[in-house]
């Protein structure tokens, strides 16, 4: 029996920025930080033989650290990467991710393909974490959305402009519903 038709590899860039979804334990502080990044052990404990993925790790910081000049160079290089890429992951803090999202439509307007922000309100280091679950979407969104920026997490893709947090239901919205 033959081995089946080959499908072609996606090519998806991985741009990490820090955030929650990134924060590690210091035991000596006794904090959660942006210090290394779990990225590449979160890829590593997914099955995703269909892409090839590239990984670009721009910045390591919370969000709230973030500069104006920051959320500038990440939409910059989303629109650098979506020139030669079939879809671009940003992984990026919760609390400034919609400040990137509205630059990046500001920015580059329409892109030539998908380019997903995700994150995590929970740190992949947590028990209970929901890191792992929106990377996954976030790499089948990039793979099947149109053209556009959006913002994927807890299994739903929004798109800018007009995406907000909600921090009561703590995840986001479409200003005016949707």
């Amino acid at each position: 029996m033959g081995k089946g038709p080959r499908m072609a590899k996606k090519r998806v860039c991985i741009i990490s920025t820090g955030g929650t979804i990134e924060k590690t334990y210091d035991e000596l502080d006794g904090i959660l930080s942006n210090r290394v990044s779990v990225l590449d052990v979160m890829l590593a404990g997914l099955v995703h033989q269909h892409l090839e993925i590239a990984r670009v790790p721009l910045m390591n910081k919370d969000s709230r650290d973030m500069s104006d000049a920051d959320h500038s160079l990440i939409a910059r290089t989303a629109g650098t990467m979506a020139e030669s890429f079939d879809g671009v992951v940003v992984v990026h803090g919760t609390d400034t991710l919609t400040v990137t999202g509205e630059r990046m439509v500001e920015l580059l307007g329409e892109p030539r393909v998908p380019i997903v922000l995700t994150g995590a309100m929970r740190p992949y280091e947590l028990r209970r974490t929901d890191a792992v679950q929106n990377l996954t979407e976030a790499l089948l969104a990039v793979q099947i959305l149109s053209a556009g920026v959006y913002c994927v997490m807890h299994s739903t893709a929004l798109r800018f402009p007009g995406v907000v947090k909600d921090y009561e239901r703590g995840t986001f919205v479409r200003v005016g519903g949707g």
